[in-house]
């Protein structure tokens, strides 16, 4: 019977596939890490190869480990990393360039000159986004004019573009279906939020041949099978969603002001705002929450580029500590008397100050300042940036309680201390789930959901489980010293203060 279901969760450093039974339990899962490419500094890139071979050998290892067929699997859910831009051959699937990643900040310099020329406010009033290179239009433009004869072809139709959803569904089905979800495409500055659909306008004025781009279809249906000899027999593939709006599936936050954040490589933060989008006021993105049978969910969100890549650094660049989990115990051991700032603009800010090139900085440094200090500004940083998009959602969402409780997850939870302090500097409660692989859970309930195999969401709320509530204690006029400070730190790094700048 097919009574399993098989999530895909592509994210920026690893690939991961977990097998969840009828229930939505986790059964077997596997990971693979890939190799980051960085040509330049600031440019980040993926062999989409690289890609495919690890989404291919984790859901096989998984499916082996649970020793579960092929034909016992109902559907297949992908999320994946979102904004990562991918150009291929229609008749071979071969990628034509490296995948440019949604970290990457070489198309700056364009999104600048579309702002000067007056197109953002056309582009934000369609799309819900900024004008930035984080999004799939630029760095798709940007492979088209940069990898010889690629325009041409574009336009003769022998290539085609998707975010990682819809290359691997290429891939996946043997060139059968070229398609997106709602959720994916309206991160490509391509996509008009309010008609649903890729927009004339905006492909023209980005130098994108409509051709290209994918079928958008809902987050929950058929985007065909697999090809029998991936995985022993065809697979459905039946759920897709990025990996942000996988995850607020996944914690449940299906009604107006329930909000999220999950921390990975980077960490997002979304607030559910129904079925009407909310243009913000202040920096933050408007985006598809989810599209079921046709109809649209909205969400605000803000974007934290730099979260578990900052303790990355710590272990990889700094050699500072040889486990991210090190960094718990040295944040408790830190001089609680030294205020210590790590701006983590490794690859500019992101919501709500939207500055590419802003550049990272540690703030605060005295002799004293040690391994601890720096583990704790670290970690502190994740809080600080928390607060600074939950801050932003409140002032955009005044009549609502929003993100009243803040609902985390991703692998940087796992730490009670970060999580302690995350509801000090917010002064609200943070739960955290029994499942914290929310993002696959997402996946996993979609696909379901299409297969009959899962409930309705009203139903599927019900399931939700708290694994800890953490109630802010932190008094007041220490909270207030610290965002202080951090504000100041922030102000510092920001491009009007670059070095640059003041040499000019």
């Amino acid at each position: 019977m097919e009574t399993h279901i098989l999530a895909i969760d592509q994210g920026t450093t690893s690939t991961r596939a977990i097998l969840f039974d009828g229930a939505l339990n986790p059964i077997a899962s596997a990971q693979r890490e890939f190799r980051q490419i960085f040509p330049k500094p600031g440019w980040v890139e993926h062999d989409p190869e690289d890609i495919f071979a690890t989404t291919i050998a984790t859901a096989a290892e998984a499916l082996a480990r649970a020793g579960v067929r092929a034909s016992e699997v109902a559907g297949l859910g992908i999320t994946n990393q979102r904004e990562t831009t991918i150009v291929w051959e229609r008749t071979t699937g071969k990628a034509i360039h490296n995948a440019i990643v949604w970290q990457d900040r070489r198309t700056a310099d364009a999104c600048a000159r579309m702002k000067r020329d007056g197109a953002e406010a056309d582009v934000t009033a369609k799309t819900g986004l900024v004008l930035d290179p984080y999004f799939s239009a630029t760095k798709l433009a940007w492979i088209l004019d940069h990898v010889d004869g690629a325009r041409a072809r574009a336009e003769a139709g022998e290539l085609l573009f998707g975010t990682v959803d819809a290359y691997l569904i290429w891939r996946l089905t043997g060139g059968k279906s070229h398609a997106t979800d709602a959720t994916n495409a309206c991160r490509t500055l391509l996509y008009d939020i309010y008609k649903g659909s890729f927009d004339d306008d905006l492909c023209e004025a980005f130098g994108v041949p409509e051709r290209m781009l994918p079928e958008i279809r809902d987050s929950s249906g058929d985007f065909g099978e697999t090809t029998p000899e991936l995985f022993g027999g065809a697979i459905r593939i039946l759920g897709v969603a990025g990996d942000q709006q996988a995850a607020t599936v996944g914690q449940a936050c299906f009604s107006p002001g329930m909000a999220k954040v999950t921390y990975g490589t980077g960490a997002f933060a979304l607030l559910h705002t129904g079925n009407k989008p909310v243009a913000s006021k202040h920096k933050l993105l408007t985006t598809v929450a989810l599209q079921l049978e046709g109809r649209r969910t909205y969400a605000l969100e803000g974007a934290i580029f730099v979260a578990g890549a900052a303790v990355q650094w710590l272990r990889d660049g700094l050699k500072l500590v040889r486990e991210a989990s090190e960094t718990e115990a040295l944040a408790r051991a830190a001089d609680p008397d030294q205020d210590v700032y790590l701006v983590p603009a490794f690859v500019g800010l992101g919501a709500p100050h939207w500055d590419p090139d802003a550049r990272g900085a540690l703030i605060g440094l005295t002799r004293g300042t040690g391994q601890a200090e720096i583990a704790r500004a670290t970690l502190e940083s994740v809080g600080h940036q928390t607060a600074d998009l939950v801050a932003a959602m409140r002032a955009d969402w005044p009549d609502g309680e929003a993100g009243a409780v803040l609902r985390v997850d991703g692998g940087m939870t796992a730490s009670d201390w970060t999580l302690q302090f995350l509801a000090d500097i917010l002064d609200a409660p943070v739960d955290r789930p029994q499942i914290l692989e929310t993002t696959a859970l997402g996946a996993a309930y979609l696909a379901g959901l299409a297969a009959g195999v899962c409930p309705e969401p009203e139903e599927f709320a019900k399931s939700w489980r708290l694994d800890r509530r953490f109630e802010p204690a932190m008094d007041e006029a220490t909270r207030r010293r610290k965002l202080a400070g951090w504000a100041d730190a922030v102000g510092r790094v920001k491009t009007r203060f670059s070095l640059r700048e003041s040499q000019c």
